[in-house]
């Protein structure tokens, strides 16, 4: 269906550095480590994140296992397909079927939670979901279309977004701005829910500006045919009335 050649799109900040370490950290996992385990420890690591928010609802210092749990995450998760391309062990159809349907259960497991903390309101959590799922039903959609696979939009992806919710835990526990709130349009927000709200804003407009260059270049790959464009070009055939033709 397009994904056995597709081509990955990366242009993230930490990418470099990332390609680097995950090589590294491949060549060194013992043999009994395969990259289905790697997907669960990341499917695990998930698991352990929204625990995290959840129990900071009882006290906000549960936040560092939320964290610990995006660490795990992005190991099992980030080194799954490395370990295969180092090990020539690339299975493109079924790591495809697997990694990126359990994505959907993993972000899932980890905004909720995060709704159940009193870091965000739920229902700013599951905007933050719904805009996530959004973007990566595009890149499943232009992975089989063009045969190219976004990683990232902008200079901005999976690792950074972990290190960007790592920093807002962090905050969120040593800083008095968790108690600042703000009334916006008679609905009370935190400071972490308007955070949340720019990330919304922010996805939607890497989004859109993808979609519409995407749209230009898939127009010129696939234009009308000639035939249609011909129909579409064509006058419409004048009707005489009777009064015309007496």
């Amino acid at each position: 269906m397009g994904t056995e050649k597709a081509v990955r799109i990366q242009t993230s900040i930490l990418n470099g550095v990332e390609k680097k370490v995950l090589v590294w950290l491949a060549e060194r996992q013992p043999r009994w480590v395969t990259s289905d385990l790697l997907t669960y420890i990341g499917v695990a690591g998930a698991l352990v994140c929204g625990l995290g928010f959840a129990l900071s609802s009882l006290d906000i210092g549960w936040l560092w296992l939320s964290s610990a749990g995006l660490v795990i995450n992005w190991y099992g998760d980030s080194l799954d397909g490395t370990l295969a391309r180092v090990r020539g062990t690339q299975r493109p159809k079924y790591g495809f079927f697997i990694d990126h349907s359990i994505d959907a259960i993993t972000i899932t497991m980890m905004c909720v939670g995060a709704g159940l903390s009193p870091l965000l309101r739920l229902d700013v959590a599951l905007g933050v979901l719904a805009a996530y799922l959004i973007i990566s039903v595009y890149t499943y959609v232009c992975t089989i279309v063009t045969n190219q696979m976004r990683l990232t939009y902008g200079k901005l992806g999976p690792t950074e977004f972990r290190l960007i919710v790592i920093l807002t835990n962090t905050l969120f526990i040593y800083t008095p701005w968790h108690n600042l709130t703000l009334k916006v349009v008679g609905i009370e927000l935190g400071l972490f829910d308007l955070v949340a709200l720019g990330a919304i804003l922010l996805m939607a407009t890497l989004w859109l500006r993808q979609w519409l260059s995407d749209r230009r270049r898939l127009s010129r790959l696939d234009p009308l045919p000639a035939s249609s464009k011909a129909t579409q070009q064509s006058p419409k055939p004048q009707t005489i009335s009777k009064k015309q033709t007496a």
